[in-house]
């Protein structure tokens, strides 16, 4: 008995075989093509909802319609509308692969040969036809037309977010990463000064800006900076006895031109008061009237004290000006808010400061100091910074008090030091103090 043959694809024809998927790869083909159209409406809302200006958001304020109040609704929760929108988007995309690979499939069965017409289809071909149809063409159309795409897309937006499992995945997705921010915001980043001056050294040539970058050094240094290496001395100070009449008050005011001026009794280290030259003013032609009576209370502070400290002390206190005290309670000098300011911006100079008095230029490496200059304006006058200097010094913060440290003495005339590159002479002293200091920049 013969048998019944089997069918098999060498008998069934070709144009039979392909009648039994002809159908559903058309309905496949043309669900591939409503997705990439929903696709590329989510990716134009992405563009559309951001790029939204101040005057639009103002328009819809005042507009009190439907879209209007649907897309307000949804840039109130900018985190909720970008989840739904890359949840939706990236559903979508995956919902193209997985039918477009099924139609292919159709075409190239599997084998164990390597297809690369196949390949190239899948990865170039699909990922290039998503991008371009999907992502870029909606999203340039989205930033030339932001309002109309916001108003369209608005409501369908708000029922995919709550439509589930949308719905889910974005609450899923915006609790996250809020828990993973608020994870790296305790953990932070510790930086210690000294890495970022070093960060700031890398890019300083790179700077077209030169006081932006000045400031900025400023500001990585101002927080290890003491108040005793900005402040003035008390042997440059103008102070007022209490036992002056009020014709030599007013006659220490004009020669000074100073807004405030502490007072002291006996020596600047028993001051009692800083006496404001605007609270003298409508008292000023009463020669018998009782000047004292007018001082206000004296804010006194260690020299160790951090000048980002003080400034703080200085807003809350609403103060402009501290009397320095030395371990033993004796007032080395005086500090105000503009000597903390300019450790950040620079030199402030007004009408009254004159420059020559602190130092004289003779060539581009000779430069002649008074040995009462502080060490911090001498760094910024030859724009170093000063590291050489504040590895070997000990207390002192004036060019002659340094080299008087390192010397063990104070030096005669013509006599030198060296720090680094750096040669300090002495050009004028006394048994008391060095009085002016040549120095010169040699050649490393």
């Amino acid at each position: 008995m013969d048998s019944i043959p089997r069918l098999s694809s060498d008998i069934i024809p070709a144009s039979i075989q392909a009648g039994f998927t002809v159908s559903d790869n058309i309905a496949s083909l043309v669900i591939i093509f409503i997705l990439i159209a929903c696709s590329a409406l989510v990716s134009a809302s992405e563009v559309a909802f951001f790029s939204l200006s101040p005057s639009e958001k103002k328009d819809l304020e005042e507009e009190h319609s439907r879209s209007s109040k649907a897309i307000l609704k949804l840039l109130s929760k900018p985190k909720d509308l970008l989840a739904s929108i890359l949840i939706t988007n990236n559903f979508i995309n995956v919902c193209i692969i997985i039918l477009s690979t099924g139609v292919i499939d159709q075409f190239f069965p599997n084998s164990d040969k390597p297809n690369t017409l196949r390949f190239l289809i899948e990865v170039v071909g699909i990922s290039t036809f998503l991008l371009l149809l999907g992502e870029v063409a909606p999203k340039l159309y989205a930033s030339r037309n932001t309002l109309s795409t916001a108003r369209f897309m608005a409501n369908p937006i708000i029922f995919i977010n709550i439509l589930p499992p949308f719905s889910w995945l974005r609450w899923l997705l915006v609790n996250g990463t809020n828990m993973i921010n608020k994870r790296a915001k305790k953990r932070g980043i510790n930086l210690s000064s000294d890495d970022l001056e070093h960060a700031l050294a890398l890019t300083k040539e790179d700077s077209d800006n030169e006081d932006e970058h000045r400031i900025l050094e400023g500001i990585i240094k101002f927080g290890n900076t003491e108040v005793r290496q900005i402040m003035k001395s008390r042997l440059d100070l103008v102070t007022i006895s209490s036992d002056a009449t009020f014709r030599e008050v007013l006659d220490v005011i004009l020669d000074a031109g100073y807004s405030r001026i502490p007072i002291h009794e006996s020596s600047f280290d028993n001051v009692i008061g800083i006496l404001y030259i605007k609270d003298l003013l409508p008292y000023i032609n009463n020669e018998l009237f009782e000047w004292k009576t007018l001082l206000r209370k004296a804010y006194f502070i260690p020299e160790n004290k951090k000048i980002d400290d003080l400034l703080k002390e200085f807003q809350d206190m609403k103060m402009h000006m501290a009397i320095v005290v030395d371990e033993y309670g004796g007032s080395s000098g005086l500090v105000t808010l503009e000597d903390v300011l300019e450790e950040i911006v620079g030199d402030i100079t007004d009408e009254f400061d004159d420059d020559d008095l602190i130092y004289t230029k003779i060539d581009d490496q000779t430069y002649l100091f008074e040995g009462r200059t502080s060490l911090v304006d001498f760094y910024k006058v030859l724009e170093i910074d000063g590291k050489d200097f504040d590895q070997t010094k000990g207390e002192s913060d004036t060019i002659g008090g340094f080299i008087i440290e390192q010397a063990g003495r104070i030096l005669r005339n013509n006599e030198y030091i060296r720090c680094g590159n750096i040669k300090l002479i002495v050009e004028s002293s006394d048994k008391r103090r060095i009085k002016m200091i040549k120095t010169i920049l040699e050649n490393d």
